[in-house]
C-alpha cells in the first residue's frame, strides 16, 4: 500500500509538487505505508518529509482518490527494485504556499508550488498526467 497527497493552498490556486529523483519528473508527494494502517498519517508524514513543510492538514479525512499504479523496475538506494504494483490512496491536503519548503535530497531535487494547469504541464509522465493528475485537478475544483 502507498499513500499520496494532493497538496493545495488555502484558495486551491496552487498545487505542491516535488521533482522525483527516480522518475525524473515533477510529481505528487507520497510513499509506502510500510505496515502503518493510518494512511492519512502516512500521507501527511510524507509531505512533511519530502517538502519540509511543518503545517499540513487534511481538507477532509476521507480518501480523495484511489489508484492502482504500475511501477517499472528501478534502482533505489543502490539496489535494484523489480517492477511492481502500488495500491494507492490519495488524500487532499492543505498547506500554506508561503511556508518555506526544502528538498529531501535522497528522494527529490526540487519542491515547488504550481497552478493546477502548470502542474499538468510540468510532469513528464503522460500516463500520470492523463489518468491521475488531471482527475485530481478536476476533483479539487469541487472543493473550492
Amino acid at each position: 500500500m502507498t499513500a499520496s497527497a494532493w497538496v493545495v493552498d488555502k484558495d486551491r490556486s496552487k498545487v505542491l509538487m516535488v521533482y522525483h529523483n527516480i522518475y525524473h519528473s515533477w510529481s505528487w508527494l507520497g510513499g509506502h505505508a510500510d505496515g502503518e494502517t493510518d494512511l492519512l498519517a502516512v500521507a501527511i508524514r510524507e509531505v512533511k518529509e519530502e517538502a519540509g513543510i511543518s503545517d499540513v492538514r487534511p481538507v477532509s479525512e476521507e480518501i480523495f482518490s484511489l489508484e492502482s499504479l504500475t511501477v517499472d523496475g528501478h534502482v533505489k538506494k543502490g539496489r535494484y527494485v523489480s517492477s511492481h504494483l502500488h495500491l494507492n490512496v490519495t488524500y487532499l491536503l492543505e498547506a500554506d504556499s508561503e511556508e518555506q519548503v526544502s528538498v529531501k535530497a535522497d528522494e527529490n531535487s526540487g519542491v515547488a508550488w504550481f497552478t493546477p494547469e502548470e502542474a499538468l504541464k510540468k510532469s513528464t509522465e503522460p500516463w500520470f498526467v492523463e489518468r491521475v493528475y488531471a482527475k485530481l485537478v478536476e476533483k479539487t475544483k469541487s472543493w473550492r
